[in-house]
């Protein structure tokens, strides 16, 4: 990189780290408010603390100096200034030109207009998938189709429930084939991060609740197209119900597709 550009990047990153740290109260961050302060917002050393790096490393990071710094460093920073994930995701790209882990966000927070665009989708099942395929959000039709609001958390994750819900695979009318697609595309989108930790242990967890995902892992069904969700399911009391799908992205560094359904009368008009 020139170094004019990595001179403004410097200074970019110094001026952001200083606005964050002026935006913040100690009583936000649960410290005593002791004394008067000449300017409002934390001090270098109580952003240090919370963040549990070196007071040194930090000053030299904010006044621009040509530092290097890890990414547990800027994960533990952006915590500390209770940053958001755009946020977060910029912190990294002016301190290392590229966003933040996939797994830096497994926990995510829907936003509000993305759940009410797909709760205005009344009929039209809808949910949100993160990296690992957990479904972090869905409207009513997606939950009346699969049931998720009555799961716990680890099991409203796709794969685990076509592959290890029997109810569910009594009403898929071709399961193997469905299951196979479905696999043939988690393998495509773990690519992204082939080394996450998070990945690496969902992979493993379905490998011994699963004898056919396992197989499946080490051996890929030859021929299997890409899917991003069910094809064909049995639904009382509409029966047979068939569905093609898009898949949209809702945010590229957080990794999170929302998986729309229609119906193969609305895909072929």
């Amino acid at each position: 990189m020139p170094a004019r550009r990595l001179e403004r990047t410097r200074g970019e990153l110094s001026r952001f780290l200083k606005h964050h740290r002026s935006k913040l109260n100690p009583s936000d961050v649960g410290l005593p408010l002791n004394g008067r302060r000449r300017t409002p917002g934390l001090r270098r050393e109580e952003v240090a603390a919370l963040a549990g790096v070196g007071l040194t490393w930090y000053t030299w990071l904010e006044q621009g100096r040509d530092i290097g710094v890890s990414e547990s460093f800027l994960l533990s920073l952006s915590r500390a200034l209770r940053l958001d994930d755009a946020e977060c995701c910029h912190l990294f790209l002016l301190a290392q030109q590229r966003p933040p882990p996939p797994e830096a966000h497994e926990s995510v927070g829907v936003p509000p207009l993305i759940q009410r665009l797909m709760d205005d989708l009344t009929e039209r099942p809808a949910y949100l998938l993160n990296l690992r395929w957990d479904t972090v959000a869905w409207n009513a039709a997606a939950d009346r189709l699969f049931g998720f609001a009555r799961r716990p958390g680890p099991e409203r994750n796709l794969l685990r429930l076509v592959f290890t819900d029997p109810d569910l695979r009594r009403r898929l009318p071709a399961w193997e084939e469905e299951a196979a697609r479905l696999l043939t595309q988690f393998r495509c989108d773990q690519a992204i991060a082939p080394e996450s930790p998070a990945l690496l242990t969902q992979v493993e967890a379905l490998k011994s609740l699963s004898p056919a995902f396992r197989r499946w892992w080490d051996r890929p069904p030859a021929g299997e197209r890409y899917a991003h969700g069910i094809g064909a399911i049995r639904d009382e009391p509409h029966g047979l119900r068939r569905f093609r799908h898009e898949r949209l992205i809702v945010d590229e560094y957080r990794h999170l597709w929302m998986v729309v359904y229609f119906t193969e009368a609305e895909a072929a008009g």
